[in-house]
């Protein structure tokens, strides 16, 4: 029996109801799969606002997010709905300011990742060259170039991110919050190391012995964890990578939907707001949208660490 001991372990909307509070800066990592769209669905059924979201690529999690009234900021690097086109909430809420307007804040991708390390190494800026010859520093004033102190050019500088509460969403976890992650990474670990406040949601939680007999799989410690949720199937319609295949159907759907503010309004109620779990949402995707997105089996090679006495 999984070993569940531990404070930390709780339900989504226990964890959202402690740790995440309007006006919260709030960042949902994960780069392609392991997107904790769970997580972004129970913080719009708790009807949090003024949220400034934080995260590399934006995607429709935060395009829901963002319908549902929550944001009042977007710090980010590229966003769309990958591999169909235009975010029509945000760009809704960005160039008509309907129903109000969003203030973005933008970088390039690496940006993004430099100002996690910046926050989680408690330093008060990170330097970066690949900004030169480039327009966001025009258009983000928070992009300084500065001399190196060592006198061979200047570079650009960015400012620590620091949110005030991290979700990041893993395979895998023990009760004290041991993460595991595979397949992808992306900056799940700095941003977490950065916030002052950390949700762990995994597909399982484990006994601690599995964490250790694998422990370069660990990318998030338990020490700095405030709560473990097991959710399965919470990355929907991403994916966790060996659990269940992105869904890309809804991806397609999505650009039909958000582009009329009505149709998403009603798409939040029937999906997000009426529910009461994201279990329900499992229930209410269906057996066979979910036998669909079965990812079939690719297994890892199993690794001698050796014995020590």
């Amino acid at each position: 029996m999984t070993e569940r001991s531990s404070g930390k372990v709780t339900t989504m909307r226990d964890a959202v109801a402690d740790l995440v509070r309007d006006g919260d800066t709030v960042a949902i990592e994960g780069f392609t799969h392991l997107i904790c769209f769970a997580a972004g669905h129970e913080i719009i059924r708790q009807r949090r606002r003024d949220l400034t979201l934080c995260r590399l690529t934006p995607d429709v999690v935060y395009d829901q997010m963002v319908g549902a009234g929550v944001a009042a900021k977007l710090v980010f690097s590229w966003l769309g709905n990958p591999g169909v086109g235009s975010l029509h909430a945000i760009r809704r809420r960005v160039e008509r300011a309907d129903p109000a307007p969003l203030e973005l804040e933008e970088y390039s991708h690496f940006g993004m990742v430099c100002r996690y390390t910046a926050g989680a190494s408690r330093l008060p800026f990170f330097p970066l060259r690949s900004y030169s010859e480039s327009d966001l520093p025009v258009a983000n004033p928070r992009i300084v170039p500065i001399d190196s102190p060592y006198g061979d050019g200047s570079v650009y500088a960015v400012p620590p991110l620091n949110p005030d509460v991290a979700i990041v969403h893993a395979q895998r976890a023990d009760a004290r919050g041991d993460a595991q992650i595979w397949g992808l990474l992306g900056c799940q670990k700095e941003a977490a190391f950065a916030a002052d406040r950390v949700i762990v949601v995994c597909e399982e939680v484990v006994d601690e012995e599995v964490i250790r007999r694998d422990p370069n799989r660990t990318v998030i410690p338990g020490l700095i964890v405030d709560a473990v949720v097991e959710e399965p199937k919470g990355c929907h319609p991403s994916y966790a990578q060996g659990y269940y295949d992105r869904d890309n159907r809804f991806y397609l759907d999505w650009d039909g939907i958000a582009r009329d503010a009505d149709r998403l309004d009603a798409w939040l109620d029937e999906w997000v707001r009426s529910l009461e779990s994201h279990a329900e949402y499992v229930e209410k995707v269906g057996a066979e949208r979910w036998a669909r997105l079965a990812p079939g089996e690719a297994w890892s090679d199993p690794v001698n660490y050796g014995k020590y006495s």
